[in-house]
Order: structure tokens, then C-alpha cells, then sequence
């Protein structure tokens, strides 16, 4: 996900936004992580990423129609939804070749088609048919081409959903299908994390398109509290304690001595000062939320080599003898993220496509109850609010959200019962530190679905 340079009218767009979230209240009581399964901003080169894979990629556009799932005049407004493909390992379709298709999520396509390697790795020896589709409203596929004008569109927007969005990627594999006369040809549709929830649901609304489906990451169980409010801090405190006891213990005495300074007379300028912000804090929850939301990026993608967690605690517990704990605090951000000059606490709002339309989103149908209670988790308690939670969203949308219709459309309580009992050909991948496994399917349900994860 990366910072874009925003044009001065989708500034003045997203400026009620910002003013909402830059409110003396604590984010965590709003926020919903982003569930993107790449994270380059902090964590990876853009420069380190394979070229010669880009070589072998063909873009297209689709013409996608708006709504599928009603008939009035505007119901056909179509737009152009992108697609891409590598053939290079692709055995044809006299062959019946499978193909692979990774279904976009809650961010443009680009960082996927380098960055995602499963498909990359596995195509040659599966002779298999590569095909990449965005997720419509993000990237190039966005009805009137613009961002801007769809996100704030009241009546557009109620096209911004899942339902509509695997409809898109239904009628897609068919056009290719039918385009390279491959109806032999099995689909296996993959996805990460959003984009493995899309490929689970696919999987059950269209298994006559696709075969099976890979789920990496897919947190399904993590609606209308099937998994416990704290399940995705609970892990992210898991993972810090395993790597340093004295970092969890740290982190966890921080928050009230946060609190402590900030109520001194000139508090906010000794915590301006002491962790260098960009700009004066204005209340205490503001740089809270900073750490919060950088606790949680650290073990959300805490992959090799970084390990940001470890890079975290190794600034904690490398701190210089004496320090206080807000100096330890302090040396962790430096260990995360560099020696700045300055460091932003307001960069978790940058209004990018991936901040707003993950905004909406979750304030329409993508409810994830995550929240914390009172000393199970090393952040201070912030228990899921749906009414606050509701009146926040209709403050910036009009409307209010939907939390049991991903469960109602999807399937929902006993949804492993479920699943055993209709679902095939699916599998679930984790990584056991990541937060949102918490969410996640852990265990065989069938012969043909498949828990799968890693311990790290």
C-alpha cells in the first residue's frame, strides 16, 4: 500500500474524513485494520521486486457492467475493469491447462503481479494460465475513471461491495474462457487475506467457474463475533511476548505513562518533543494510536528477513542504559522505522485508495468486531462498540453499517458445520502470527478442506 500524491480536490474530498479520525477520541474504537497482504511502504524495496516477471504481462480491460444484481437503466452503465495475464507457462487450451486466478482485494493490482509469488511459482508446473483481476473501485478499474467522483457518489458507491465485486470476477473467467476457447480448462482462484476471503466466497457462490480455491490469510470466522473481540490484538501481544518478555511488559506499562505526562501543564509539548512528532501533538490518543497502529503493522507483516517485531523490541531492549519507558518507547519507533528527522503520527489517515475504500467498505458490510478488554491483551481497553462504531460511519456516509449480512450472504454461525457440509476444493492457508489467523480456519473440516499453516 502506498502514499499517493493527492490532487487539492480529492484533498478537499477527504477532508471531512480526516477531520473525523482527527478527533480527540481513540481510532483503535473505528479502525479495522487493513486485511492487504502487502505492505511495501515500510517493509520492502519496490526496486528489489523480479523485472523480468513484469516482461511477461499483458493488461487488458474488461467492460464491466455496474450492477448485477438489479435491472434498472443504470443498472447497465458499464466500466472498464482490468485484468492481466501471463501465458508463458500456459499449456493451452488443448491441453484443458488449468488456470490461475488471483482475485484483487482492497488495493490497486500493481504491487500484486511481482509481489505475490505463489502464482509465479507454481505456473510452471501446473502449465497453468495466469490471470490477475482487480478489485472494481480500486487501481484502473473504477466506474467514471475516477476515484474521486465514485467514492463520493452516494448511489455508485452502494455498488462498492463483495457481492458485486466476485460477480465481477465471475463474469471475467468466463469471458476468458469462452475468448480462448478453454471451457475445459479448470479455475483455481487464490486470494490473500480480503482477497482470501473473496476466494472462499467465490468458491461457494460460483463452484460451477471455479474448481477450488486457495484462502491465505482469510479471516471468515472474524464476523458478527464467531471469533472473540480480542482475537487480532491478543496475537499481536502473543507475538511481541515471544520475542521479548521485557518489550511486552514495556509496551504494556507505556500507555499510562503516556496518559501521566500528557496531563502535566505543558505535557503534550515534552511528548511532542520527546518523540519527535512533525507536528505538536494535540492530545495524548494521537500518539496512542501512532504506536497502535505501529505495533499492529509490525505483527501483521512480520515476515523475513525484517521481522519488524524484532526490530521493535531490539530498539525497547536496546535501549541506552537508564532510559526511561518512554525513551525505550521512543528507541523502538526508531528501531521500526529509522532515525527521521521528525515522525508523523497522523500517517495512519493518509487518504489513499486503499485508507478510503477500505473506510468504506468496513463501514458498510466488512463489520470485523475487533476489540480489547481490560488487561487480556498489552494495549490499553478498547472494546468493540457497534452503536458508536454505526453513529461514526453514518457521520461519514449517511448510512449505517450491515454487520450481519456478510454472515447472512456468506454463511455465519456454525460455519464450519456449513462448509463441511456444501463446500469442497478449498484451501486455507495461515501464518499463526499473523493477527487475523485468529479469524482464520485452523483445522480440517473435510478430505477437500484443508487447514494449512505455519507456526511462523
Amino acid at each position: 500500500m502506498h502514499t499517493h500524491t493527492l490532487s487539492h480536490q480529492y484533498s478537499l474530498l477527504l477532508l471531512p474524513l480526516l477531520l473525523i479520525f482527527s478527533a480527540p477520541y481513540s481510532k483503535a474504537a473505528y479502525n479495522i485494520p487493513k486485511l492487504s497482504p502487502l505492505f511495501r511502504t515500510v517493509l520492502q524495496d519496490p526496486n528489489t521486486l523480479s523485472t523480468s516477471i513484469s516482461e511477461d504481462l499483458e493488461t487488458f480491460f474488461y467492460s464491466q457492467t455496474l450492477d448485477h444484481f438489479n435491472y434498472r437503466p443504470e443498472s447497465y452503465t458499464t466500466f472498464k475493469q482490468r485484468y492481466v495475464i501471463n501465458s508463458k507457462y500456459w499449456g493451452g487450451a488443448n491441453e484443458n491447462a488449468p488456470i490461475f486466478a488471483y482475485l484483487g482485494a482492497e488495493a490497486p493490482l500493481d504491487d500484486d503481479l511481482t509481489g505475490i509469488g505463489f502464482l509465479n511459482e507454481n505456473a510452471p508446473r501446473f502449465k497453468a494460465l495466469q490471470v490477475y483481476i482487480e478489485h472494481r473501485f480500486y487501481g484502473k478499474s473504477v466506474p467514471f475513471g475516477s476515484f474521486e467522483e465514485a467514492i463520493k457518489n452516494h448511489s455508485i458507491r452502494g455498488y462498492f461491495n463483495s457481492a458485486q465485486a466476485i460477480a465481477d470476477y465471475a463474469k471475467v473467467l468466463m469471458y476468458l474462457k469462452k475468448k480462448l476457447s478453454a471451457q475445459n480448462s479448470p479455475i483455481i482462484v487464490i486470494g490473500g487475506s480480503y482477497g482470501g476471503m473473496l476466494a472462499s466466497w467465490f468458491r461457494l457462490k460460483y463452484p460451477h467457474i471455479a474448481l477450488g480455491a486457495l484462502a491465505s490469510s482469510a479471516p471468515i470466522l472474524y464476523f458478527d463475533d464467531l471469533t472473540p473481540q480480542n482475537g487480532y490484538y491478543s496475537l499481536v501481544t502473543k507475538d511481541f511476548k515471544e520475542v521479548s518478555e521485557n518489550c511486552y511488559k514495556t509496551i504494556k506499562e507505556s500507555w499510562s505513562e503516556i496518559d501521566k505526562v500528557a496531563s502535566m501543564s505543558n505535557g503534550l509539548s515534552v511528548l511532542s518533543k520527546r518523540f519527535k512528532t512533525c507536528k505538536h501533538l494535540n492530545n495524548s490518543s494521537e500518539l496512542k494510536d501512532y504506536l497502535d497502529s505501529m505495533y499492529a503493522t509490525a505483527a501483521q507483516y512480520n515476515q523475513p528477513p525484517e521481522y519488524p517485531v524484532t526490530k521493535v523490541c531490539g530498539g525497547i531492549d536496546g535501549a541506552s542504559e537508564g532510559s526511561d519507558i518512554l525513551g525505550r518507547i521512543f528507541a523502538g519507533v526508531v528501531g521500526y522505522k529509522g532515525n527521521w528527522s521528525c515522525y508523523d503520527t497522523g500517517q495512519y489517515i493518509y487518504p489513499d485508495e486503499t485508507n478510503v475504500g477500505w473506510g468504506w467498505q468496513t463501514c458498510s458490510e466488512m463489520v470485523i468486531p475487533i476489540g480489547r478488554g481490560r488487561n487480556d491483551t498489552m494495549f490499553p481497553p478498547s472494546p468493540f462498540d457497534f452503536k458508536q462504531y454505526s453513529d461514526h460511519c453514518k457521520s461519514l456516509y449517511d448510512v449505517p453499517p450491515r454487520p450481519h449480512w456478510v454472515t447472512t450472504y456468506y454463511g455465519g454461525q456454525s460455519i464450519k458445520l456449513v462448509l463441511h457440509r456444501f463446500a469442497s476444493n478449498i484451501i486455507f492457508s495461515n501464518g499463526l502470527r499473523d493477527p487475523y489467523s485468529s479469524g482464520g480456519v485452523l483445522e480440517d473440516l473435510s478430505d477437500s478442506l484443508l487447514a494449512i499453516y505455519t507456526v511462523n
